[in-house]
This record gives C-alpha cells, structure tokens and sequence, in this order.
C-alpha cells in the first residue's frame, strides 16, 4: 500500500514551482495523498497552476497573518477532507527585503515582529487550529527551517531569529500535542534555489561552496526534501516527533574553518 494511501495533507507556503511545498506536495500525492494548498492572494495565480498538475487538488486562500482566513481556511479544508487531516505542512517564511540587506544591526522593530509574526509564530496558529482535526487518529505537523538558526549566515539575518524560534516552537508544540499523537517535527534543509533563497544576498556563491564542502560533494534537490517530508509525514517516523532533520547532504556537520 502506498504510503500515504488515505491521508489528507494541507500545505501551507506553496509559491511557484521551486517552492519546497510543491516538492513536498509532489512527494506526499505520489504516495496516495489527497493534497490541498493553502495559498496566499498575490501567489492565486501560480498555485492553480500547479494546483492542476496533481488531479483532485484543492487550493484555499489563507494569509497566515489574518486570524480569520486561519480560520476559514482550516472550516473549509477539514470540510473537504470530511473532518480529518493528516498532516499539516508548514513551509512559510518571510521577511522585508531591507532587513536581509541591511546590517542586522540596524534591524527595525516592524522588520522583527513582521520576520517572527510571519515565519514563526504562525505554526502555532496553524497547530492550534490543526489540533481538533488531528486529536482523534493522530497526525503529524511539519515545518521547514535552515541552518543560520545555528550558525551566523552572514545577510540571513532576522530570518536566522525567526528559524531559531519556529525551531523551539516545534520542541514545544511536539510535547504538548503528544498526548495526542500529533507528531511536531521540521526539516532543515540545505541551500536550494527558491524564491525566498534568491532573497539572500551571496546565496549564489554559497550553494556553490555548499557542492564542495558537504561530504556527499553536492548540493541537494527539492525532491529530496520532498522525500523526506515524505517519510517524517507516514506511519514510518510514528515515533518521531520534536526533530530537527537536517536533509543537507551533510553540510551541517562539517567545522567551521570548512565554511
């Protein structure tokens, strides 16, 4: 049987092709999943589009932001899945273009609470609201993080902050739905050429040195986090929950003169 036969998976984040979201949606739907993508008004356009490449796919519009459209959003997906979802895919980040350009330093207010409102706290909003969908057979949450939460990426800036709390978020969450069986984990993954990423001033330069520096000698693929999502997202990694899952090609273990 698949390994996802019968599950119900809403994805947060999708944004153009290269979006890891997508990659993950491809993933999970290869394996029997019914897929809806939560998609952001300026994004409409873009996530119809691919949307329609993976038959039966819903899409909803939901600013994370917004309380109401949380709400709204969560109404009509636990009404189209017939009250129960599976798994809950947060890959949503974002902060103003000035503040990964600017010296962190001169990080402003509004840039922080924006950084933080957008990239961490709405996995707890999306959690919260995910609970009494999930509370009955269990399920599993999961985000998307990178490494600067752990080590200075020069520009990353206030996204760093922001990675560094959805990571904690995701320690606490996963002790507090586990009573549940609601699973909280979230995968860090290595440089990859997205939309956000080209956001990121030297991220050319850096995947580069990423293919020389990581032990499997290359950078990775969106498909390869989507494999991992995969696994973390099915009743393989049932007893997994509060990880980190570094899906880098073993860059993140390598001493800091490597970098």
């Amino acid at each position: 049987m698949p390994l996802m036969e019968g599950k119900n998976v809403l994805i947060f984040g999708v944004a153009n092709h290269r979006s890891i979201g997508w990659a993950i949606a491809q993933s999970l739907s290869r394996e029997g999943a019914k897929i809806i993508l939560a998609y952001q008004d300026r994004m409409e356009k873009y996530v119809r589009e691919l949307a329609a490449k993976i038959p039966g796919t819903e899409v909803i519009l939901c600013d994370v932001q917004d309380d109401a459209q949380l709400d709204a959003a969560f109404a009509k997906a636990g009404e189209l899945f017939g009250g129960r979802i599976d798994t809950v895919i947060h890959s949503v980040a974002y902060a103003p273009a000035s503040e990964l350009e600017n010296p962190f330093l001169e990080t402003t207010r509004a840039g922080f609470q924006t950084a933080l409102d957008i990239s961490a706290y709405s996995l707890i909003a999306v959690a919260k609201r995910a609970k009494p969908y999930m509370e009955a057979s269990g399920g599993s949450i999961l985000a998307l993080t990178y490494m600067a939460s752990l080590h200075v990426m020069p520009k990353y800036n206030v996204m760093a902050v922001a990675k560094a709390a959805l990571e904690c978020n995701v320690r606490y969450l996963a002790y507090e739905l586990g009573e549940f069986n609601i699973r909280v984990n979230a995968i860090s993954a290595g440089a990859l050429n997205t939309l956000a990423a080209r956001g990121v001033s030297g991220f050319s330069d850096f995947r580069s040195q990423t293919a020389v520096i990581a032990p499997l000698r290359r950078n990775i693929e969106q498909s390869e986090v989507g494999d991992s999502a995969l696994f973390l997202s099915s009743d393989l990694a049932r007893a997994i929950t509060g990880e980190i899952l570094f899906v880098d090609a073993g860059y993140n273990i390598m001493g800091a003169a490597s970098h």
